[in-house]
């Protein structure tokens, strides 16, 4: 991808749109195209800061690993969306988590210093990041309550409604079950029997990563309890 096509392209994300064309010409001057296959990483858990990211297209898997080799997904990062921004503020940041792609992935990586620097020209582009940072904060907060609040059941049935695309009750998973257990802090088995019970109760079935809601009501019912 060109310079020009960079800034085009950085242009239609809400975090640079405040830029000026001088001041994207300035980013893309210090970004690069990065192209992973699913499976491949990213950064690992403590290694230095150099850039955020913005996920083009695909799906990004933040997690970080225990001492006893456990893995715990923080984090999926869908495509139009960024991260690690807010690391750049810290002195000789580390990235706390991994990254790796879910999915075949194009991502933009911007220098984190850079960037920093760049932000004392631009007021607007620092109330937009803050915002940004915001809403993150609020929807991890928001997580945190619904994994110590809520059912195993409950997290299930509210992750398949919120991924469920409109217009239709047959739709496949981006991603592995396995892999959406972990997410939501399900054992696998258990994710498998409360897949099971809720075929059972005829409101939805799953064969593979196809899922077919039966009764969308239902689970608009089960994700509110």
């Amino acid at each position: 991808m060109h310079s020009h096509e960079t800034r085009d392209t950085l242009k239609q994300y809400h975090l640079f749109s405040r830029l000026s064309d001088e001041q994207l010409d300035r980013v893309c001057h210090h970004a690069h195209i990065i192209s992973l296959e699913e499976g491949k990483s990213l950064f690992c858990q403590g290694d230095e800061v150099v850039c955020f990211y913005l996920v083009l297209t695909g799906k990004i898997k933040l997690f970080r690993v225990s001492p006893d080799g456990n893995e715990k997904i923080v984090e999926f990062v869908d495509q139009g969306d960024s991260f690690a921004e807010a690391l750049m503020f810290m002195d000789r940041p580390h990235y706390p988590v991994n990254a790796t792609a879910l999915t075949s992935c194009k991502i933009i990586g911007i220098n984190s210093q850079d960037f920093k620097a760049m932000l004392r020209d631009s007021i607007d582009t620092c109330f937009l990041l803050m915002g940004s940072m915001s809403i993150r904060l609020r929807r991890l907060i928001q997580e945190i309550d619904t994994l110590s609040l809520s059912t195993g059941t409950v997290r299930i049935v509210t992750y398949l409604l919120e991924n469920s695309p409109e217009g239709t009750d047959t739709f496949d998973l981006e991603i592995a079950k396995s892999v959406i257990a972990s997410r939501l802090s399900v054992k696998p088995e258990t994710f498998s029997r409360i897949l099971k019970h809720l075929h059972e109760l005829k409101i939805l079935t799953i064969n593979g990563r196809n899922v077919t809601i039966h009764d969308r009501n239902a689970m608009k019912g089960i994700s509110s309890s």
